[in-house]
């Protein structure tokens, strides 16, 4: 069985500002080391499942934050950023049998953690269809574009809300809950044990049944923080800025979405 694993670091146990998620701030080594402790979890959780090949996509920021040390041997680590519209699952292809994401987090838009946020702090919401957009929702449509179901994700609360609705089947775990600026959280050893169970969980019974619809027809909203954003990125082809601070693509192809995001966010 091989397996893909995603790993953020806002959704991990405890993280709460983003002083501690950034790399030249005195907080951020506690929460590089829990975004690993977090990883390394699920990479033991697939194991156990029977996963034989891993390859691990570091997908906070930089792309420079797991600490390489602290992973099994037997695992492949990708690093930084290819400029690939497949972003945060860069390296996925229809090879894998499934893909996990560890430490995501709410969407741009939500109250429901203070480190809710799409893919950059431009976009103040992102809507696909309608539907209010997370990290998650566009990268396990971009695995499920290939045929590679999203069988487990681990973070906030509000985040596992979403997922309860988009397919109930996707295995989860949700560490911690945003409340305002605070969270209540699980400890770090209570996660790191809840994401090894719940991982090898999610990889027995049909995977299948995690792959989300990838619609034939999508319309993507933006509305950014700063209008002077949706001027810039209206000349992006196929885009329509349509009102303050908002613009619209619309595509028959999901990779186009995933092609835009990564020049418009």
């Amino acid at each position: 069985m091989k397996v893909f694993i995603s790993v953020d670091i806002e959704g991990c146990a405890g993280i709460t500002h983003w002083d501690e998620a950034e790399k030249k701030h005195a907080d951020y080594p506690e929460f590089r080391e829990q975004m690993t402790r977090e990883a390394v979890a699920a990479i033991e959780g697939a194991m156990i499942a029977g996963a034989t090949e891993i390859l691990v996509k570091d997908a906070h920021s930089s792309g420079r934050n797991l600490i390489a040390s602290m992973l099994p041997a037997d695992v492949r680590l990708v690093r930084a950023w290819a400029g690939h519209p497949l972003c945060m699952v860069q390296e996925l292809d229809e090879s894998f049998d499934a893909v996990m994401m560890i430490g995501y987090h709410s969407a741009a838009g939500s109250e429901a953690s203070s480190l809710a946020h799409t893919l950059s702090h431009d976009a103040a919401e992102i809507r696909i269809n309608g539907r209010r957009a997370s990290e998650f929702f566009i990268h396990a449509l971009a695995s499920s574009m290939l045929g590679v179901p999203t069988v487990f994700v681990s973070g906030d609360q509000g985040l596992m809300q979403e997922i309860e609705e988009i397919n109930p089947h996707v295995g989860r775990c949700a560490v911690k809950e945003g409340r305002g600026q605070s969270t209540v959280s699980m400890t770090p050893a209570a996660a790191t044990k809840a994401i090894r169970e719940g991982a090898a969980q999610a990889l027995k019974g049909d995977l299948r049944q995690s792959l989300l619809h990838v619609p034939d027809h999508v319309i993507v909203e933006i509305v950014y923080s700063n209008p002077v954003l949706a001027a810039r990125h209206q000349w992006y082809p196929g885009m329509v800025h349509v009102g303050d601070r908002a613009v619209r693509f619309e595509t028959g192809q999901y990779f186009d979405v995933l092609r835009m995001l990564n020049y418009v966010t």
